[in-house]
């Protein structure tokens, strides 16, 4: 990692959901939480508890230097809402088979 620059990830228990509209695109008690230097807190919820059926892959990918590349899914009034890293670097392979959304609602 970049001086200066941490990740930390740690299992939650939160309950995390993620709704757009009214349909409920992922929902679990098990969500791992990701901080990094600059970001807000991220929650990457295991792939098994995200409607993948409702989501389409998208064209769009990023790098991010400390994760890897990511690649993101879509619906259809909504681009590259979701994200995953399918191969995390080591530092950060948890969040491997974990998705990310921009918009979560946590209790």
């Amino acid at each position: 990692m970049a001086q200066g620059h941490t990740i930390t990830i740690e299992q939650g228990e939160q309950h995390v959901r993620v709704v757009h509209g009214d349909q409920v695109l992922a929902e679990t008690d098990r969500p791992l939480v990701l901080r990094e230097t600059g970001s807000p807190v991220r929650y990457y919820i295991p792939a098994e508890d995200v409607r993948l059926d409702l989501l389409t892959p998208s064209d769009t990918h990023t790098v991010c230097p400390f994760k890897g590349t990511a690649s993101y899914w879509s619906l259809p009034d909504a681009p590259d809402l979701v994200w995953a890293y399918p191969e995390p670097k080591e530092d950060v392979e948890k969040i491997k088979d974990h998705l990310c959304f921009y918009e979560v609602e946590v209790s």
